[in-house]
């Protein structure tokens, strides 16, 4: 079965794909492999919506089954932002940097206890005929001081796990897949994949 991951963000991609080919045999593509294919701009108002529009349209252009993904970071005491705005709550064409400076600035010196956060992934997977299947996964939190770790991307160094006493960006890839809200929606899908690839 070919899969095509329906992201233009390299980082989000190889963590899609790694993941998947952990889970199970794939031939996953990305939409490098398909130059002039485009995904259409963000304009859904869910993590849902999102998802299943660049799904569907990779899906469509490609004639391969798709995945596309919507995620984000909800900070509590900030209402749930930077929530859908995630990758560009800082402003368009901004760093992770600048986005992590700005949650950072707006929580202060909030004590842990207000400095809850959650990530939320929603995958969609679309088939060129217009079928589609949507999961969901989430990681709960909360947010550092300042940057730790050199891994990861995003969020990742301001994104803390009592748990593991980690933030994401102290992780291994492996471990971060296993625990994180991408690696838990993507194993949600796999049995849906597996279906389909039957």
């Amino acid at each position: 079965m070919v899969l095509v991951i329906a992201t233009e963000n390299k980082h989000k991609g190889e963590e899609l794909a790694s993941i998947l080919r952990q889970e199970m045999e794939i031939d996953v593509r990305t939409l490098a492999d398909f130059p002039g294919v485009k995904l259409p701009p963000e304009t859904g108002s869910t993590y849902r919506e999102n998802a299943v529009q660049k799904a569907l349209a990779a899906a469509r252009a490609t004639g391969h089954w798709a995945m596309g993904d919507d995620s984000g970071m909800e900070v509590e005491a900030l209402g749930g932002a930077p929530g859908l705005y995630s990758a560009r709550f800082a402003g368009e064409g901004v760093t992770y940097a600048d986005n992590r400076k700005k949650v950072l600035d707006l929580l202060g010196d909030r004590p842990d206890d207000q400095r809850t956060a959650r990530f939320l992934c929603t995958i969609a997977l679309a088939s060129p005929e217009g079928k589609v299947e949507v999961v969901e996964g989430r990681c709960e939190g909360r947010i550092t001081r300042r940057d730790v770790g050199e891994g990861g991307f995003g969020y990742d160094p301001i994104f803390f796990l009592p748990a593991y006493n980690k933030t994401f960006a102290e992780l291994s890839p492996e471990e971060k897949n296993r625990i994180s809200h991408r690696g838990s929606a993507v194993r949600a899908a796999i049995p849906l994949l597996k279906k389909t690839a039957s």
